[in-house]
């Protein structure tokens, strides 16, 4: 299973939330909201995944994350896919709230901060709106997400973990 990583930076004034998300700009999840992340990649220094979500929020934002909180692992499974690529994924999600830098816009990602009331699940995957909330609540989960064509979600199952 392919080892990757999702971090959502989030600022926290009081009960409001605000998260910073970024529209794709090429490849896998173009055109969708989304946090920011990539691939396990030891041959650009990866020894962790928390190396990896580090790395790709620093190449995609131009930002060093400074503390991070790991909030979700899911299987995302797509059987459709053809032989050569990659079917499954498993995802680290990443709560950011400590960082050294501006977010900006590079040439994969476009940020844009939103009020947590305002998040666009309509124009982001279609699980997001399944485990974000959860995750923005506090909650600490693990689960698989399995997809058909369309990136239609056919079933899914998530529980609360305690840490990971």
């Amino acid at each position: 299973m392919k080892q990757s990583t999702l971090c959502l930076l989030i600022k926290e004034n009081g009960e409001e939330k605000e998260l910073l998300l970024a529209m794709k700009k090429r490849g896998f999840g173009v055109n969708r909201w989304n946090g920011v992340g990539g691939k396990f990649n030891p041959e650009k220094g990866d020894k962790t995944i928390e190396d990896t979500a580090t790395r790709e929020t620093e190449e995609e934002l131009g930002v060093k994350t400074k503390e991070m909180e790991k909030v979700a692992v899911f299987n995302f499974l797509y059987p459709y896919l053809p032989e050569d690529d990659k079917k499954s994924w498993q995802v680290h999600i990443f709560l950011v709230k400590n960082w050294q830098g501006k977010p900006m816009e590079t040439e994969e990602m476009a940020p844009k901060w939103f009020k947590e009331a305002e998040i666009p699940f309509a124009e982001m995957w279609p699980d997001d709106s399944i485990w974000l909330p959860k995750v923005l609540s506090g909650q600490k989960l693990t689960g698989n997400f399995f997809f058909k064509q369309g990136d239609l979600i056919v079933k899914h199952n998530i529980k609360a973990v305690k840490e990971f």
